[in-house]
């Protein structure tokens, strides 16, 4: 079991909406059950991809000239990213599939990215909200603690009081 998630998830959601709103990415994230991750390496290294553990992350390069920014990286679903995260990641059943690919919710995956909450996950909010994926109605339907981050972009969609702060 697994679910794709990251910036392949949010192309694959803004594409319902709109092909032309779509961004790439170079990398591959997924969620992963820690229980089913030994069965993951096995299945991963039949392939031929090679399993790392760098920088506190574990993940599969595709082949011996593969870098980093290119890898398949793993997220454990029902845990914590970081130790302050708000709330944990969500199940891997909290997926349907999109393009041929179980991929997260649309709302789990709205969560993960308030969770998270860097640049490029704002950015990858913003493009939700841009295609009309979620809107101000999301603030019910996300954790409380989340709510305020959802809300700040609502207030600034186009992130230009972040921008003013940084050119200060």
């Amino acid at each position: 079991p697994y679910a794709i998630i990251g910036g392949n998830a949010v192309r694959a959601w803004v594409a319902q909406a709109d092909e032309a709103a779509v961004r790439t990415t170079r990398d591959v994230d997924i969620l992963l059950r820690r229980s089913d991750f030994p069965a993951a390496i096995v299945a991963m290294e039949k392939e031929g991809f090679s399993y790392r553990h760098v920088r506190g992350i574990d993940m599969f390069l595709d082949g011996p000239d593969s870098k980093v920014r290119d890898a398949v990286h793993v997220i454990f679903s029902g845990e914590r990213v970081t130790p302050d995260d708000p709330i944990p990641t969500p199940d891997v059943t909290d997926s349907i599939p999109v393009d041929q690919y179980k991929t997260l919710s649309l709302e789990a995956l709205v969560r993960m990215k308030l969770v998270s909450f860097r640049d490029k996950d704002r950015m990858h909010l913003r493009d939700m909200l841009d295609v009309e994926l979620i809107d101000e109605t999301w603030l019910d339907r996300v954790p409380p603690v989340l709510a305020p981050r959802l809300q700040q972009l609502l207030d600034d969609p186009e992130g230009l009081a972040a921008n003013l702060i940084a050119s200060a």
